[in-house]
């Protein structure tokens, strides 16, 4: 029978182990009490996005390793036929004033795609901030309500239920609610050649309060 596929809790238990720490040893280490660790690896608890950033930073990882099972033992062949189930209630959930990020199979290494459910609340470039650039592409395709998309390079364009748009992500971009639409849900899904794609387009987060900040 297949293994289970593992949560937020169970990697961040597999992470502790693999140094030999105790609870009270990785909560000296990242500052996240003992009581808010022990909740998180028994699964009734997550991490705000702060906080991942915290014990990250902390622990001296990057972001990605954090959702990453154990690479194996030296030498051994990689198993290529990969599988995730992107269930919502295990996404890492990341909060920002213009969106609510659900990143969706957290627990593959090296994804060559992010897949990324977004709630857009948005309503116009002056309320967003600076357009966004990251590398890659990215593919959206909208499940609720209507989008407006801005790009650096061409006119504004509105997608409804069942459309899509595929864009170069390093040209400046912003998603926003179109006319009359209070919020809207997107499936957008992000390819890199770079190897810790979801690293970069976490550190996005960290200037998203600046850009709205800046337009208001």
């Amino acid at each position: 029978m297949a293994a289970a596929h593992p949560t937020l809790g169970t990697l961040l238990r597999g992470l502790r182990q693999r140094h030999n720490w105790t609870l009270k040893e990785m909560s000296a280490k990242c500052g996240i009490p003992v009581s808010t660790l022990s909740k998180v690896e028994h699964d009734r608890l997550t991490l705000t996005y702060d906080k991942l950033v915290q014990l990250s930073q902390k622990l001296g990882l990057r972001m990605s390793e954090l959702f990453a099972e154990d690479d194996g033992a030296p030498g051994e062949v990689p198993i290529t036929a990969r599988r995730s189930v992107g269930q919502l209630d295990r996404a890492v959930r990341v909060e920002t004033p213009n969106y609510d990020y659900y990143y969706l199979c957290p627990e593959l290494r090296k994804k060559r795609m992010i897949p990324v459910l977004t709630r857009i609340r948005a309503h116009s470039v002056q309320e967003f901030g600076e357009l966004v650039h990251h590398s890659g592409e990215e593919y959206v395709y909208v499940l609720e309500g209507a989008i407006e998309v801005h790009t650096e390079f061409y006119d504004p364009v509105v997608l409804g239920v069942g459309e899509s748009l595929y864009i170069d992500s390093s040209m400046g971009h912003a998603y926003l609610t179109a006319r009359d639409c209070d919020e809207a849900v997107l499936l957008a899904v992000m390819s890199s050649a770079e190897d810790d794609l979801m690293t970069a387009l976490m550190g996005l987060h960290n200037n998203d309060d600046e850009r709205r900040g800046s337009a208001l």
